[in-house]
């Protein structure tokens, strides 16, 4: 069981789900906390996001499921799940009959929609939250459509992200009152406030509601990706104007007029123009040496299997592989006091449901009762 992190010492309930509720379970399992996950008989676990875990399998559909997860909530600072709104409350494991049981808990709630509004009941993924949010509208080229930024935005950034911070801060409530709080977390919500920047300069008249022509959309010629002679491609971002003289240094065009004034607007499609038949002139790693160690900003974009070899991410062992082979992030940010330890592979469905049950206060005789009962599986 992890032991070490600044969540160590606290117990988490997660009723399992997919996708950013067990994002969620995982950023709060990798710092520290013993997350007890519970999954339904033969559910397949995600090898990365499920690490870190201790798993034990319950049929909600019985009632002694349901008087289980209440028993194991009373031993428990926090509980997550990610149903539709209403669903848990159906099974009988909502905040009303978990607080009840535990009135410092902490309950989390991770939805698309949030728990009420119009929308609360209607189904829908990662991409329909972020075009509620104005998110996607504002990803893409000007002369395109809407680009999917994968389901890093909704699912990940602004859900399960969320969804962990709101838990740890409800947690800190509830340590100085000893009162828990529901923590309603939903995508939409959560991808708007990723946005706070960008609708900050759009209510100041700095950004134009039309993706692509912006300075940190791709609009600004010195913030965009480029192609290179070998169809790799090049992330250049120097905003800043001693950055952009140094790119302009590297590439021969100090002196070029084209390049005399980086925030003239009217300028940006010759300028790009040019950078873009410039960097196809070579591959994109003879660009990176030719870069490496200039403060311009300019960095080569790099695969998932590439990155996971980059000597920066090697240096600071940004990933790490399993005893499976598999690779994957290790835990973040990083504490200088109390460091997450390395993270352990995501358990067999079930393989701790005994073990729980025993730190809950459960007897043998009381477990294999269950077990017989098929309430739970081990």
């Amino acid at each position: 069981m992890q032991t070490s992190g600044p969540l160590a010492g606290t117990r988490i309930l997660e009723i399992g789900g997919i996708g950013p509720t067990p994002f969620a379970g995982m950023m709060l399992a990798d710092l520290g906390a013993d997350v007890i996950r519970i999954d339904r008989p033969g559910q397949p676990g995600h090898p990365v996001l499920n690490r870190n875990r201790r798993s034990i399998v319950i049929d909600l559909k019985q009632p002694r499921g349901v008087e289980l997860v209440t028993t194991l909530a009373a031993h428990c600072d926090a509980a997550i799940e990610g149903y539709r709104p209403g669903v848990a409350e159906r099974l009988g494991v909502g905040p009303d009959a978990l607080l009840t049981a535990n009135p410092a808990l902490v309950y989390g709630r991770m939805t698309g929609w949030g728990q009420d509004g119009p929308l609360a009941q209607a189904p829908g993924h990662d991409i329909n939250y972020i075009a509620l949010s104005g998110a996607l509208h504002a990803i893409g080229p000007a002369d395109g459509d809407p680009v999917v930024p994968l389901n890093l935005i909704g699912d990940f950034g602004g859900g399960g992200m969320l969804l962990a911070f709101g838990v740890v801060s409800a947690l800190v409530q509830a340590k100085m009152s000893g009162t828990g709080q529901v923590v309603d977390a939903a995508m939409v919500d959560g991808s708007a406030l990723l946005m706070a920047m960008t609708y900050g300069f759009l209510g100041q008249g700095r950004w134009q509601d039309r993706r692509g022509v912006n300075r940190l959309d791709g609009g600004a010629p010195w913030y965009r990706v480029y192609r290179c002679a070998d169809d790799e491609h090049l992330a250049v971002g120097c905003v800043e104007p001693q950055f952009y003289d140094h790119m302009l240094g590297v590439l021969g065009l100090t002196d070029d007029s084209d390049f005399a004034n980086q925030n003239d607007v009217e300028q940006w499609p010759r300028m790009h123009k040019r950078l873009e038949e410039l960097f196809r002139t070579r591959s994109r790693d003879a660009w990176a040496r030719l870069f490496d160690g200039q403060e311009a900003c300019v960095t080569p974009v790099l695969s998932m299997r590439e990155a996971l070899e980059h000597p920066h991410n090697l240096a600071r062992r940004t990933f790490t592989r399993d005893a499976a082979g598999i690779s994957q992030p290790m835990p973040g940010p990083r504490f200088s006091m109390t460091p997450p330890a390395h993270p352990r592979p995501a358990p067999t469905v079930g393989a701790q449901t005994r073990e729980v049950l025993v730190d809950s206060g459960l007897d043998s005789t009381a477990i294999d009762d269950l077990l017989l009962a098929g309430v739970i599986s081990a």
